[in-house]
């Protein structure tokens, strides 16, 4: 009977592939590239695109709409002690979909915190960046709108 890992919260493994989902492939190749030992696996399903529905919100709360359809890939990989690893990411990029799910199942087995400092971190950090610099981008072309009361108004 193989060995099981340890059950951990669902609200760490949705960060950590919600990172691997947004990691460009180039990174996660050089993440590989830079494993001391890379493991084995067997691809359970294999790269595949579809289109999923995104779906949206009137006004951000309102009713529920569709949106429209988002190219995603998604992949599924057994490591040698059997630990399974999924990842769904947007785009057609099927190598990328493989190692974010090879990643997801090295962070499920014994090694994780070894792949969290070495791979998931690095990634967090170059992505909060990334939006920091957009957002401070879009904040310089901020205009604020106001409005001037004319006194020749007779209402």
């Amino acid at each position: 009977m193989r060995a099981k890992a340890t059950p951990r919260p669902q609200p760490a493994r949705a960060r950590w592939m919600s990172i691997l989902a947004r990691a460009t492939s180039g990174e996660l190749e050089a993440a590989w590239e830079r494993l001391e030992e890379r493991p084995r696996y067997a691809v359970l399903r294999r790269p595949e695109t579809g289109l999923v529905m995104v779906r949206g919100r009137a006004g951000g709360t309102g009713d529920p709409f569709n949106f429209g359809e988002m190219t995603v890939t998604r992949c599924a990989v057994r490591l040698a002690d059997g630990t399974v690893g999924h990842c769904y990411a947007a785009g057609r990029d099927k190598r990328k979909a493989e190692l974010a799910a090879v990643f997801d199942a090295l962070m499920q087995s014994a090694g994780d915190a070894r792949i969290e400092e070495t791979v998931i971190a690095p990634l967090a950090r170059r992505q909060v960046a990334e939006r920091e610099r957009v957002s401070r981008k879009a904040a310089a072309t901020k205009v604020d709108f106001f409005t001037m009361v004319r006194g020749d108004n007779p209402g």
